[in-house]
């Protein structure tokens, strides 16, 4: 009896651990050999300048990531970064920062999103104590990796994979909030008389 126990724990123990594999996919390549999270967003009812300054609202709100972006027509572009920690003993750590290209394009009725040109940049620690940049030159993703680095780079592949869907949901929740940004109107300050007044 404890024989067929284990053997159940074992097999579904087994088909957990490759469900969650198949679920930890990495991203597709684009015709440069490029790594890319590409997502195309239907709005009907929403104008392309509508959509813009949803964009806009959620990319000055504190719950968005820091990403300066460059507005030029229907196509804005920015950098952004993403942390990437690793476990080891339970205790969690930098191992690096993760440099991302950030692509938004907005239509009457729809706008689309990618985030490409990945690179990689190791951290080390400083006299300090702090995890800080080795090097201000990032490797990327694409690059095959060493036989010792291997491990690293497929999980750190599978987290750029993890990290950009979680970006996507949280842009698309942004998106529909639908408040525009209103600017704060300057109110008439009260004037105070005391010429008429008795006292």
């Amino acid at each position: 009896m404890k024989i067929v126990m284990v053997c159940l724990w074992c097999v579904m123990g087994c088909s957990s651990v490759f469900a969650q594999e198949a679920q930890e996919q990495v991203l597709p390549l684009d015709e440069r050999g490029k790594y890319i999270y590409y997502e195309v967003v239907s709005r009907k009812d929403k104008t392309a300048e509508a959509l813009k300054n949803y964009a806009k609202t959620y990319f000055n709100s504190s719950s968005a990531p820091k990403i300066k972006l460059s507005e030029k027509d229907s196509l804005w572009t920015g950098k952004g970064k993403l942390i990437i920690n690793k476990t080891a003993f339970v205790l969690i750590r930098p191992s690096g920062e993760l440099t991302y290209q950030l692509f938004l394009d907005f239509k009457d009725g729809k706008y689309r999103f990618w985030l490409t040109d990945f690179n990689f940049i190791p951290y080390q620690r400083d006299r300090y104590g702090n995890f800080v940049p080795a090097t201000p030159i990032g490797t990327p993703l694409e690059q095959k990796p060493g036989k010792l680095n291997s491990a690293d780079w497929t999980s750190y592949l599978k987290v750029t994979a993890k990290e950009a869907q979680l970006f996507a949901e949280k842009f698309k929740k942004g998106m529909l909030l639908d408040t525009a940004i209103i600017y704060p109107t300057a109110k008439a300050i009260p004037v105070q008389r005391t010429k008429d007044q008795k006292w």
